[in-house]
C-alpha cells in the first residue's frame, strides 16, 4: 500500500493527490490518503478519497508520497508510526529541499512505489528541556531544535559534553542536523551541509558579540544549552518550527542524535548540490 500524504491548503482541490492515485491504482497498487494539516473528516477532503492517519495504516505502507513544502515532510515525520518507511516528496512549497520531485515529475512516483529509488538516510536529533531537574519536554527533529526569545535578548550558554562552546546575549540559539542546515539556520549565517552528513550544528541568532560563529560538530557530541539571566524576560522552545515548551532562567535543554533516522526516497532527477544552487539563487 502506497501512502498520499497531501498538504490540502497546497495541493488546491488535490488535483495532485488525485492524479498521483489515478497513477499508482492503473499500475496495479493500492492507496491511502492520510491528509496532512487536517483530519480525514475534515471538509478539505472530499468522502470519495477515504481519508485515513498514517498510524491507520501502520505496517501496511511501503512508501509514503508527501505532496506540500518542506514543512508537510515534517509534519508526517512527526506523525509516522514507524521511521523505516520512506518519504517521497512532490514539491509544492517554496524551497522544496527535501522533495525529490517537482510536480511535473509525478509520473516517476510510480517507479518510486516499485521501489526504484535511493534511500537517503537523514539523522534525526533528541531534544529534552528540563526545568529545576524535572523533564517538562521531550521530542525529536529533523530540522532543528530552537531557543528564542518573545522579542527579549536573552542569554544562553552553549557546550559540548560538558566543554563551553559559546555565551552570548541574543536573539537565540539553532542546534540543527545537516537536514535542517538549509533552513532557519542557514538564515542565521551557519554552513550548508549536505543532509546525509553526521554533524550537529550550533547556530547563534543575532548574537550582540561581532565574534560569535556557528559550529559544526561531529553528530557522537552530546549539546547543552542554559537560559542564563532571563530575569523577568520569556523564551521558548522549538521543535522543528513547532513551539513545544516555555523556557525559564535556569533551564536545561539536552540535545543529541537520536537512535532512530527518517528515510528520503531520492528519485535522482537533481544532486543536492544542484537543488541548492536553483533555490538560493532565485
Amino acid at each position: 500500500m502506497i501512502a498520499i500524504c497531501p498538504n490540502p491548503y497546497r495541493d488546491i482541490d488535490l488535483k495532485l493527490t488525485r492524479e498521483a492515485i489515478k497513477l499508482l491504482e492503473a499500475s496495479g497498487y493500492e492507496t491511502c490518503v492520510c491528509p496532512v494539516f487536517s483530519g480525514p473528516n475534515d471538509d478539505v477532503i472530499p468522502k470519495d478519497l477515504r481519508a485515513c492517519t498514517l498510524e491507520d495504516v501502520s505496517g501496511r505502507i511501503t512508501l509514503a508520497v508527501v505532496i506540500g513544502g518542506d514543512g508537510t515532510i515534517l509534519a508526517v515525520a512527526r506523525e509516522m508510526p514507524d521511521l523505516s518507511v520512506p518519504l517521497l516528496g512532490v514539491n509544492l512549497g517554496t524551497m522544496g529541499f527535501m522533495a525529490s520531485l517537482e510536480p511535473e515529475n509525478l509520473g516517476l512516483i510510480v517507479k518510486a512505489a516499485a521501489g526504484e529509488f535511493t534511500v537517503s538516510p537523514r539523522m534525526l536529533i533528541s531534544a529534552k528541556l528540563e526545568h529545576e531537574g524535572t523533564v517538562i519536554y521531550e521530542g525529536t527533529a529533523l530540522n532543528d531544535a530552537v531557543i528564542h526569545g518573545y522579542g527579549d535578548t536573552i542569554y544562553l550558554n552553549a557546550s559540548s559534553d560538558g566543554t563551553r562552546i559559546t555565551t552570548f546575549s541574543g536573539d537565540g540559539i539553532i542546534i540543527s542536523t545537516p537536514t535542517g542546515s538549509t533552513g532557519y539556520s542557514m538564515s542565521a549565517g551557519g554552513p550548508i551541509v549536505e543532509p546525509e552528513a553526521g554533524n550537529i550544528i550550533i547556530s547563534p541568532i543575532c548574537a550582540h558579540t561581532i565574534c560569535s560563529k556557528s559550529f559544526v560538530l561531529n553528530a557522537d557530541r552530546v549539546v547543552t544549552v542554559t537560559a542564563e539571566k532571563l530575569h523577568d524576560r520569556k523564551a521558548y522552545l522549538s521543535i522543528d518550527g513547532i513551539v513545544s515548551a516555555d523556557v525559564n532562567k535556569g533551564d536545561l535543554l539536552t540535545v543529541k542524535r537520536s537512535e532512530n533516522c527518517v528515510l528520503i526516497a531520492d528519485m535522482g532527477v537533481k544532486s543536492f548540490y544542484e537543488t541548492t544552487f536553483e533555490k538560493l539563487t532565485v
